[in-house]
């Protein structure tokens, strides 16, 4: 599924030979059109008409359904773009079948479906002309995604040089020692982070004991909050909460509002600050920030720290960073008034970048809506493209 690209194209690189598969497969030829079954990929449009397969014919997963086109009766790319429409997947979705999230749309959906097609001469008009117009929109989408791509470079710099140089750009420096800082400005201490905040590991109560996790009211940080970590500084509530039984029955103790929650295993380096008391779960540390440190300025150095937690990771499938690491994580720790200066300076400079994110991020909202609309109205009749010139359409 991998292969099929969210632009309707064939990415050949990433196969297998047929020896490789260890089961069923489907079976298809250049032209064909294939489309997924399987949800999500069925909601988010995923297909290709299928072309440049080696001797012209090829296998993929029986998650797709091959579609062949009749000769002088339809066209594999109007097939398409008729199977992309969102009023078919609309009504492709409600056919679903299957327990829990792994469902899928029956062959007979595809089989029986009934659709008023258009001579044939037409049928390609309109597959040019989406083909045409798409292409326009997906080069805006594009565009808005590497904008997007550069403003987040762009605001991890900004937190890095402000962790790591401070907001004086003539103030004195001096070697950190430690790879991943550089140099640093002479008057602050280079440290392990230990020594500046204590450390909390967690744990996850007996999930076969109801008693621990029915009608239970303590948040609990679990990987399951990792994309709520990525988006917020501060975390209020999690996907999971836990019983006073369950923090009574095991290493899991309530954290006060104001500890930094820091995933250690599969996204590691996730991080924000409690604003409630909470518990974490083993795949996390939180930092109780001592006297000398703040904690929206830890925040910020462990966010700026990526490529040194990569460097420290083990495991092939599912990265770790062990305690022994952990306790090594070295800092520079500024005066406490100069952390809360460069805290403030930080939250006023992301903020432009973070706006401007929310614009392009809104950006590709509407052009993927203006997408799926102008596909819908194409191949239902509603956009007339009979009079358009190949020239008016490119």
């Amino acid at each position: 599924m991998e292969s099929i690209g969210d632009d309707g194209k064939l990415d050949l690189r990433h196969v297998r030979t047929l020896a490789e598969v260890e089961s069923g497969y489907t079976y298809m030829r250049d032209d064909d059109v294939i489309e997924a079954k399987i949800t999500p990929c069925f909601e988010n449009g995923k297909g290709a008409v299928v072309s440049n397969l080696v001797g012209g014919i090829g296998f993929g997963t029986t998650e797709l359904t091959v579609v062949r086109a009749k000769p002088g009766v339809a066209s594999n790319r109007y097939l398409y773009w008729f199977f992309a429409s969102s009023s078919f997947r609309g009504l492709g979705e409600a056919e679903m079948y299957g327990a829990g999230g792994q469902k899928r749309v029956p062959d007979e959906f595809f089989r029986n479906f009934e659709v008023a097609l258009p001579p044939i001469r037409q049928q390609n008009e309109i597959a040019r002309y989406l083909d045409a117009e798409t292409a326009k929109i997906d080069r805006l989408t594009a565009e808005q995604r590497l904008l997007i791509e550069l403003l987040n470079e762009k605001r991890q710099a900004v937190i890095s040089h402000a962790v790591t140089k401070g907001l004086n750009s003539d103030a004195p420096t001096k070697p950190s020692g430690i790879e991943w800082l550089g140099s640093v400005p002479m008057h602050w201490e280079v440290v392990r982070v230990k020594w500046a905040a204590r450390m909390e590991s967690g744990h996850t109560p007996d999930k076969k004991i109801g008693a621990y996790w029915e009608g239970a009211d303590i948040p609990w940080v679990s990987l399951n909050d990792t994309t709520a970590l990525r988006c917020s500084d501060f975390i209020s509530d999690t996907a999971y909460q836990i019983t006073q039984a369950g923090i009574d029955n095991s290493s899991a103790r309530i954290l006060p509002a104001g500890a930094v929650v820091f995933s250690r295993d599969a996204t590691i380096g996730c991080c924000a600050i409690t604003s409630r008391p909470m518990a974490v779960s083993q795949h996390f540390i939180a930092w109780l920030a001592g006297d000398r440190l703040v904690p929206e300025f830890l925040l910020r150095v462990f966010r700026a720290m990526g490529q040194e937690l990569d460097r420290r990771a083990t495991g092939a499938t599912v990265k770790t960073i062990g305690m022994t690491d952990v306790r090594e994580l070295t800092m520079a720790l500024p005066p406490k008034q100069e952390q809360t200066e460069i805290v403030s300076a930080i939250r006023e400079r992301t903020g432009q970048v973070d706006r401007l994110i929310e614009e392009s991020t809104r950006a590709i909202a509407l052009l993927r809506e203006r997408r799926a609309a102008l596909i819908a109205a194409a191949v239902t009749g509603q956009i007339d493209v009979r009079e358009l010139t190949p020239a008016e359409i490119a």
